[in-house]
């Protein structure tokens, strides 16, 4: 399996009330396989989830109802140990101290100082990802904040991410981002700034194609050692605005890439899902974002069409 550099998104899970409706969802939805987990398991019943034979993400049973039913987001470390103390330094929280999973790897959890949690792994025989950016596969990532300078601050000493506002890659006339891609990271995604539109829905913080859009505010994370921008970015933040729910928590948003956004959405609908926001074009391709059939939130981004 191939190694993550330091601080690039490497694996992403789910954890639900159900797991066995989760499979049959997922299945239906990416085209997933699944086997049995393997030592990565966190205590209770999880399974690999495949596509085209290799890994692409896990599936969990809560052990805790209490928990939120959602996707989770896991960054590389080549020294676990000394990022968590980078987390505690600059002002995050470590809810889970980093644990051995056989001879797998090494986890952590921590939230950033806006609450959005994140995993940390180090590799052992488990790397990650076998396949990410492709249909049926992981293609990028983004956190939704109200504290965007703690946040951008915070991620930039844990990590080493290198920042670039939407605003510093240039707009067209209606005030969204120019054209392009990121690379993920080892790296060729799509990048998906699904803010570069207006309208936004209140239940899920990402905006639909509308109007101009004169102050938007995303940022672009490349890696430490890259050139900033959209061909090194491997995720991004955003910002909470006053016009949602003040109960709404700092989230990440985890994207999977599809053939057809539109046929997803609705075959997600059809499987007993939400579509939260209909398909609609972006720089980067089009994209929706989708609850499961048991609440958890994720998006679909459809590349564009080479010209």
């Amino acid at each position: 399996m191939a190694a993550f550099a330091h601080s690039a998104p490497c694996w992403v899970d789910v954890q639900l009330p159900d797991l066995e409706a989760g499979k049959r969802f997922y299945g239906e939805l990416f085209g997933w396989t699944f086997r049995a987990g393997e030592e990565v398991d966190r205590g209770g019943p999880c399974v690999d989830a495949l596509s085209g034979g290799k890994l692409v993400a896990a599936l969990a049973a809560k052990q805790d109802g209490r928990m939120p039913t959602a996707w989770g987001i896991y960054f590389a470390t080549d020294d676990i140990a000394a990022t968590v103390t980078r987390i505690r330094q600059a002002g995050g929280q470590v809810i889970t101290e980093p644990v051995r999973m056989g001879g797998a790897g090494v986890l952590a959890q921590a939230a950033d100082p806006g609450g959005a949690v994140f995993g940390l792994w180090q590799a052992g025989d488990r790397g990650g990802f076998q396949k990410q950016n492709e249909p049926g596969s992981f293609c990028w990532t983004e956190v939704y904040t109200r504290q965007k300078d703690r946040v951008d601050a915070f991620y930039e000493q844990v990590f080493g991410f290198r920042g670039t506002d939407l605003g510093a890659v240039g707009t067209d006339e209606s005030g969204r981002g120019e054209s392009g891609t990121g690379e993920s990271g080892t790296g060729e995604s799509e990048t998906p700034e699904s803010e570069t539109t207006d309208s936004e829905t209140p239940e899920s913080g990402i905006s639909e194609s509308g109007a101009d859009v004169p102050g938007v505010d995303f940022r672009m994370w490349s890696p430490a050692g890259t050139e900033p921008g959209p061909d090194t970015a491997i995720g991004g933040r955003s910002v909470i605005t006053d016009a949602f729910p003040a109960e709404m928590p700092s989230y990440f948003l985890n994207y999977f890439a599809v053939a057809d956004c539109d046929a997803t959405a609705e075959t997600g609908a059809h499987l007993g899902g939400r579509v939260s926001v209909p398909p609609f074009d972006i720089p980067y391709g089009r994209m929706a974002v989708l609850h499961d059939n048991q609440g958890a939130e994720f998006a679909v981004l459809q590349p564009p069409v080479p010209r």
